[in-house]
């Protein structure tokens, strides 16, 4: 018995202790390689976009990875067959994504330009380059430039709607809608960051010079805008309406014109201003102010120089304020 047990604690030191170690070893590799084909599987090659042939395409597989690899314009392949004014029948571009079948894939522009885009349907929504994004679809590093964009509503240069993430953007050009119409964005319900606009903005309700409205769902961080605002009610240099959504960090230059709901910065602010100003002129009818023309959301650290003009409730920061103003304020003698 002692001769047994003796060679059983030589097995058991010397057979099982590298079996078990061995054991090990092949756990890890078969580990590392299970990881291996899931990394593979979720981080596979972007697919490179590089005319209005490849462009058009992404709607076929809206939940791809996408890298623009140079500038499109008027004169790369397929532009007068997808993105000409003489496209589709006189419609122009047809926007990527639509409220039934949103883009959720990821496109990088590469600081990449997209020139000349037309969209002339203004008996369609959403309109623009994209037409919706939903959330987990991610816009980013992209300049859309001398666009034409017309739609009924939720339209913009960029995307007619987001529900995403769009960031390091900027657009030019003019665009014009019924409701929910922004230079860069119609309708915000994701996060806009670090993105600028130049673009003419017409509109008739809901019009901001980058967006058209953001909700409480939104985010607007480090953006500006510069283009002209025309609008009938709630119209802002920045946004028409911030309804319930967080505005930061964030201003506007250009000028609004509109009847009701008139601001430099926001026309209707229901949310979160925080750190913003604008010095663009401001003309309105009712509830018009230099920085928000309606609040009843929260303003704070905020300011404005704008010239001020309108009729009934009229005010050099804000016009009518049934929320909370802290820390703010307008230069008196620049607003009159």
């Amino acid at each position: 018995m002692k001769a047994k047990e003796m060679v059983w604690k030589v097995l058991k030191a010397r057979y099982f202790k590298k079996t078990e170690s061995y054991v090990v070893r092949v756990s890890v590799f078969l580990i590392v390689v299970a990881l291996n084909v899931v990394m593979v599987g979720c981080d596979s090659s972007p697919i490179e976009i590089e005319d209005w042939y490849d462009l058009d395409a992404i709607r076929h597989d809206m939940g791809g990875y996408y890298i623009l690899i140079n500038d499109i314009d008027s004169t790369t392949a397929g532009y007068e067959e997808l993105a000409g004014k003489k496209a589709n029948g006189g419609k122009g571009w047809e926007p990527i994504g639509n409220s039934d079948n949103r883009f959720v894939g990821k496109f990088d522009g590469h600081t990449h330009v997209i020139t000349s885009v037309c969209v002339n349907r203004p008996d369609e929504a959403p309109g623009g380059l994209f037409g919706a994004v939903d959330k987990g679809g991610v816009i980013q590093n992209i300049g859309v430039m001398n666009a034409t964009v017309t739609g009924e509503w939720l339209v913009g240069a960029l995307a007619g709607g987001n529900w995403g993430t769009v960031k390091n953007c900027y657009s030019t050009g003019t665009v014009a809608g019924d409701d929910y119409v922004g230079g860069l964005v119609g309708g915000n319900a994701g996060d806009v960051s670090n993105s600028y606009c130049t673009t003419s903005v017409t509109g008739y309700r809901d019009v901001g010079g980058l967006l058209g409205s953001n909700d409480c769902y939104g985010t607007v961080n480090a953006c500006y805008s510069t283009g002209s605002v025309t609008g009938e009610w709630a119209a802002g240099g920045l946004l028409g309406s911030n309804l319930g959504g967080t505005i930061v960090y964030s201003y506007s230059t250009g000028n609004v014109s509109a009847g009701d709901y008139v601001g430099s910065l926001v026309g209707d602010n229901q949310g979160s201003v925080n750190n913003c100003y604008s010095i663009g002129d401001v003309i309105g009818d009712w509830h018009v102010g230099g920085l928000v023309g309606y609040n009843q959301g929260n303003v704070k650290n905020c300011y404005s120089t704008g010239r001020v003009t309108g009729d009934w409730n009229v005010g050099g920061l804000v016009g009518n304020n049934e929320g909370n103003v802290s820390n703010s304020f307008w230069d008196t003698q620049t607003s009159t």
